[in-house]
């Protein structure tokens, strides 16, 4: 290691905090890339250099008056990363080798700051000055007793002191580890005398010293002279007096909660309940942590409406016609809302008669059904024909219980659950409540929320439904829950039970035309600032964008198109463009691009073994083609295409196994089956069907080919049948029918226990259509084959 060189430039590494001392091994953080290059460059080269401390330690880039100009001359022992500090932290272990006073400060080519540098001597005492020793035994002993009297000192510190020998690298260190300010500790090193520097940092330790020793005194005595009554009364007479100079408002605050209470319409189990946590809140500091957590609390009892209830609009007419106006189609719902506002109405009129008060629990009704179809709409309009407030949590993706039961108050940042929460907010405590996406709750370590949601969703349980975080039970008998599910299957048995539940079905075509008529178009036209008279769509317009651009089971995605279309008419007005009024079937290729999807229709069937059969989907019905073909095989067996599910392969392989048995009757060779290779194929292969609704097709389409009789023109059918040919019902009748009349279907054949559900279909969209109810299979290919 070179020796200190007047003339010659050193790197200057600027320290916050802290001072280096000479003889002594000091750990400096050190993080910026520049001071790192500095002392990798130090290490690597042994080459000293100048530490000098920052005088304001906020400064990011210091400079030459940035710097005292004392500092010490210092080797570079280790460099150490300190990843738990930071991406860049390191800890270099300097070693004081010499005081020095830097002068002519310059930047070097690489940016840092370098320094020339003066020794600065030091006046050492005699080998065995007694006097000297004795003051360094002096200050060993105060910075030991003031360790002593302190809980957080470093154990380790004590040590290296206690087993230091008394020489002038002890009163270095102390100087050094000491914490005091920087300002001292420069001051420490700009004595030159060694005894002067003693005699400084025994004064400052003999001061610290005798300050514990005071305050620790002041405790002791304070602690034995007040007994309990007289600290307490002490004490609240100093936070009285620091209330006042302070200007606090926490009397006022009390008062103030004490005063909206009395208007409240709580039972008396709640009041107490309030009284009892105000009166914390009352003998609480207003600056304690606690003190905040306990107002909150307050106020959210406080903000929720106790018996406060809207008053029910038991007009019958008005109800039926706002769920008219906003909806079309949805009876079933529409019918169960009208029940409940008659039952309220009968219940509310005893009430007057007889002068009691007989309120009848709320249902809990589930609509449940494909996306689109209007069921977290529905409930706004439910809520306005019943003249209630309207409030809506979404559970989808909820994990954690307490999002409906609320957090202890014991947890930081304690909530009410989501429920009590929306309660809150309206301002009722009879509101509309829908609870949307009941079917994608989650639930792992933090609890299953369905489990929450059986206090909430029981008639018999929720009048006394208990939140964790108010701590006392709300009454939620009186709200209107209402829940939306796409599906049933994830939602737990004992949650279904508790809920009335009602399919909402997709829309028909005819629906949808009516839908966009009567609301979509007027809505879109408003959003995008056009008038009637300034665009139009005929009804066939509307058909084919259902038809060509949609496939859904609401209405969302024909929103969107003709929004697209607002929106191209909205470019065209800009740009002064003219356009057509009425749109024609040339804008809507041009506005919405060629036709994305297309419906299979009736076609002129020429071979035989084809059966039009019809299927329901979450979109609505369609048809479908039974296309069957035989060929000779020396190993008779049967082929399945089309991507058929495992209830279809079933009906198949019943369709055979009956034409089979009953070959003789049907005029089938029975050996024919010997030497025939037999393969049903269903069109489009890469969409999946399953559907117990084919079997009477397939076994149509097996005896087609067999005797070589074609089915006869536009007929259609759909029924399941047993082994012995009995034809069973099926579901989505009013699909499938209109799906037929859609593709010129002009004859269906259905299960004579399907007569009922024709019944409950408007005739109008009956009209066209000859429906031939059967029995048995029999029947079905009488009625089908030529």
């Amino acid at each position: 290691m070179e020796d200190l060189q007047k003339e010659k430039f050193y790197d200057v590494l600027p320290i916050r905090n802290n001072v280096v001392f000479p003889g002594v091994m000091m750990p400096i953080a050190v993080s910026k890339e520049n001071n790192l290059r500095l002392i990798r460059a130090a290490q690597k080269d042994e080459r000293p250099i100048l530490v000098l401390t920052q005088i304001d330690s906020s400064v990011i880039e210091p400079t030459e008056s940035d710097l005292y100009p004392v500092g010490t001359f210092a080797k570079v022992i280790q460099l150490l990363p300190m990843p738990q500090m930071g991406e860049n932290a390191h800890m270099a272990i300097l070693e004081g080798l010499k005081r020095i006073e830097a002068v002519d400060f310059q930047i070097n080519q690489n940016g840092c700051l370098t320094a020339q540098a003066n020794y600065l001597k030091e006046k050492m005492p005699l080998k065995n000055d007694k006097q000297f020793n004795a003051m360094l035994t002096a200050i060993r002993d105060a910075i030991l007793r003031i360790f002593s009297n302190q809980e957080d000192a470093p154990v380790d510190l004590q040590m290296t002191i206690r087993n230091m020998n008394s020489n002038p690298s002890l009163l270095n260190y102390v100087c050094a580890v000491y914490h005091m300010p920087t300002e001292m500790k420069e001051e420490l090193l700009l004595i030159d005398s060694l005894m002067e520097r003693a005699e400084r940092m025994l004064a400052i330790l003999e001061k610290d010293a005798e300050e514990q020793s005071i305050k620790a005194d002041i405790r002791r005595r304070t602690h034995e002279a007040m007994d309990k009554q007289q600290r307490e009364y002490f004490l609240q007479q100093e936070i009285e007096t620091i209330k006042q100079d302070l200007g606090d408002t926490g009397a006022q605050t009390v008062k103030e909660l004490r005063e909206k209470a009395q208007s409240k319409k709580w039972s008396d189990a709640v009041a107490a309940v309030f009284e009892k946590e105000l009166k914390r809140l009352e003998h609480m500091p207003t600056h304690s942590p606690d003190y905040s957590t306990q107002l909150s609390y307050l106020e959210v009892m406080l903000e929720l409406p106790w018996d406060v209830f809207s008053e029910d609009n038991f007009d019958m007419m008005h109800a039926q016609d706002v769920l008219n106006r906003d909806h079309y189609g949805l009876d079933k719902v529409k019918e169960r809302i009208v029940e409940y506002l008659a039952v309220q109405r009968q219940l509310a009129l005893r009430s007057q008669k007889d002068k009691e008060n007989n309120p009848v629990k709320s249902p809990i009704l589930c609509l449940y059904g494909p996306p689109g179809v209007g069921k977290t709409s529905l409930g706004k309009s439910i809520a306005e024909a019943l003249g209630r407030k309207y409030a809506r949590v979404s559970l989808g993706g909820l994990h954690d219980e307490a999002e409906i039961r609320g957090h202890r108050r014991t947890y930081i940042g304690a909530l009410p659950g989501r429920i009590i929460d929306a309660i809150k907010k309206c301002g009722t405590s009879n509101p509309v409540f829908v609870l949307d996406e009941v079917d994608k709750i989650g639930a792992d370590y933090k609890g299953d929320p369905t489990s929450a949601l059986l206090e909430v969703l029981d008639p018999e349980q929720n009048s006394t439904f208990h939140d964790n975080y108010l701590d006392v039970d709300y009454d939620l008998s009186h709200v209107l829950f209402i829940a939306t599910a796409n599906s049933l299957d994830s939602i737990p048995r004992p949650l279904l039970d508790r809920m009335e539940l009602i399919e909402m079905t997709g829309y028909l075509q005819e629906e949808k035309e009516e839908i966009a008529k009567r609301h979509l178009i007027p809505k879109e036209l408003a959003n995008h600032g056009l008038k009637a008279n300034q665009l139009k769509f005929k009804k066939e317009i509307i058909a084919h964008i259902i038809d060509d651009y949609t496939r859904e089971s609401g209405v969302r995605s024909l929103e969107r198109q003709i929004a697209t279309i607002c929106r191209k008419i909205d470019t065209k007005l800009a740009l002064g463009e003219e356009y057509n009024v009425s749109v024609t079937l040339d804008d809507l290729r041009n506005y919405l691009g060629q036709a994305r999807f297309s419906r299979d229709s009736w076609e002129t069937n020429k071979y035989v073994g084809v059966v039009t059969g019809l299927a329901w989907t979450q979109v609505g019905g369609e048809i479908l083609f039974i296309e069957t073909s035989l060929s000779a095989s020396k190993t008779p067996s049967l082929t399945l295409t089309g991507n058929l599910g495992d209830v279809m392969k079933e009906s198949a392989t019943l369709a055979l196994g009956y034409v089979k048995a009953h070959a003789k009757e049907l005029g089938i060779k029975p050996e024919v089956f010997e030497k025939t290779a037999v393969h049903i194929h269903v069109p489009e292969g890469a969409i999946p069907k399953d559907g117990p609704s084919a079997g009477i097709t397939m076994t149509t389409a097996l005896v087609s080919a067999f005797t070589r009789r074609m089915v006869k023109p536009r007929i259609a059918m759909t029924g399941e049948m047993t082994l012995r040919g009995k034809v069973l019902p099926i579901g989505g009748v009013k699909e499938k029918l209109l799906a037929a009349k859609r593709a010129g279907i002009t004859d269906i054949i259905l299960c004579e226990d399907n007569r009922k559900d024709v019944l409950e279909i408007a005739d109008i969209y009956l009209k066209g259509l000859k429906l031939h109810y059967v029995h048995d299979i029999s029947e079905v290919l009488k009625e089908a084959l030529k």
